[in-house]
């Protein structure tokens, strides 16, 4: 590198303190844009695959769905789901890629305990399984057994906001009654808080063993809204659903050939959502280029200025000796240098934007983009130096003396 080139560069940047200040300021925005807004995206992504794992990677919910004939006018049966699915898809030699399976009442009840009162979100009964397909885990207390169940007891957990609205933020709630319905429960456990999955607030829930709940609030019968059911691997969900749908046709005869029941596979949930964040990180990360691009055009704007300006200077050098190589590399230095400083400020500003929620989205920076605004911004340097460069190196020497 030619230090003499260097040093007439700086010194033609700070002849024009504003001028260039401003020059960098648009490589500084477009390179903090493009890390802020794919670090928003990136952290999107992360949330949504969080909230999404919170329920199992490889979870599969069964519910039932499509109806009768298509036609057929208003008599559109729905069918249902029964404890005797809840047994098939159990059977290890009917579905072998499962490992666990809970049925899932629904119900809604008004709570009340120490002169409060709430409706929960969701009331549930299901049994000690649920624990563990779901990945429920307590803060304090513990989840109900398997003893619970089929002795019938009346115990709950509850979610955290739950417990807020009916005991406050300090008491804890466990070994307390909570009436629920018309029935006295006593409260086995709270949950830790899993946050919302974008749809409803999963912490807003109760969860009691099934047999309870039929015994005191929904009645009695065969009937089972959902069935959650854990494959042996994330690997086997696909398989594991496959053999869910099998034993569902067998169970429910259909004339129509339609499908009755809706197998949600979580794992394909998960690779879809990550797909379709990924996308819109892709997305913002293009938008924000485009800032990028509008700030080489005032680099290669102020260098064109700066050429006129310094025609006689150019003149003078030529005509003491400089060759056209010492003219080029000057002026393509003074815009490296301004798109230079512009992206290392543009990093500066756009790590600390990062560390602020936005939308209430917290960025999480990814390296490669921070890597790929600042390598941008010198590439636009160049690229945008160039014509103003060449037209300064191209000039010739009398004509650039001869220029007032």
């Amino acid at each position: 590198m030619n230090f003499e080139n260097v040093r007439i560069a700086i010194r033609g940047i700070s002849a024009n303190r504003l001028r260039s200040a401003l020059t960098m300021l648009g490589i500084m925005i477009g390179v903090a844009a493009v890390i802020v807004l794919v670090a928003v995206g990136n952290g999107s992504s992360k949330a949504v695959q969080t909230r999404l794992q919170s329920l199992g990677t490889n979870t599969l919910t069964v519910a039932a769905g499509g109806f009768g004939p298509r036609g057929g006018g208003n008599n559109s049966v729905r069918p249902t789901l029964t404890t005797t699915d809840v047994t098939a898809i159990s059977d290890p030699t009917l579905v072998p890629d499962i490992s666990q399976v809970a049925p899932v009442k629904s119900t809604s009840a008004a709570a009340a305990a120490g002169g409060n009162s709430y409706t929960p979100g969701q009331v549930l009964g299901t049994t000690a399984n649920m624990a563990g397909i779901r990945d429920y885990t307590t803060t304090s207390g513990s989840f109900f057994t398997e003893n619970d169940v089929t002795n019938h007891n009346r115990v709950v957990v509850l979610g955290t906001t739950v417990v807020k609205n009916l005991f406050g933020t300090t008491e804890d709630p466990v070994g307390q009654d909570v009436k629920i319905g018309n029935a006295t429960w006593t409260v086995a456990g709270v949950l830790k808080s899993k946050g919302t999955n974008g749809l409803q607030d999963q912490d807003d829930l109760v969860l009691a063993p099934i047999t309870s709940l039929e015994d005191n609030i929904t009645g009695n019968n065969d009937q089972v809204n959902q069935i959650v059911a854990q494959a042996t691997s994330r690997n086997t969900t696909d398989a594991a659903s496959a053999e869910i749908t099998a034993v569902l046709a067998s169970n429910h005869k259909s004339t129509t050939g339609q499908t009755q029941f809706q197998v949600l596979n979580q794992a394909s949930l998960l690779a879809t959502s990550q797909s379709t964040t990924q996308v819109f990180t892709v997305l913002l990360g293009a938008v924000a280029a485009i800032s990028l691009l509008v700030g080489g055009i005032g680099v290669m704007n102020i260098m064109l200025v700066t050429v006129t300006e310094r025609t006689r200077e150019i003149g003078i050098r030529k005509a003491i000796g400089a060759r056209r190589w010492d003219i080029l590399g000057q002026f393509m230095v003074e815009a490296v240098l301004l798109s230079v400083v512009g992206g290392v400020l543009g990093v500066v500003f756009g790590i600390l934007g990062s560390r602020f929620k936005i939308v209430g989205v917290q960025p999480v920076i990814a390296p490669g983009s921070v890597l790929l605004a600042f390598g941008v911004a010198l590439a636009v340097g160049l690229f945008f130096g160039i014509y103003p460069a060449n037209r300064a190196a191209s000039l010739s020497p009398i004509d650039a003396l001869r220029y007032e």
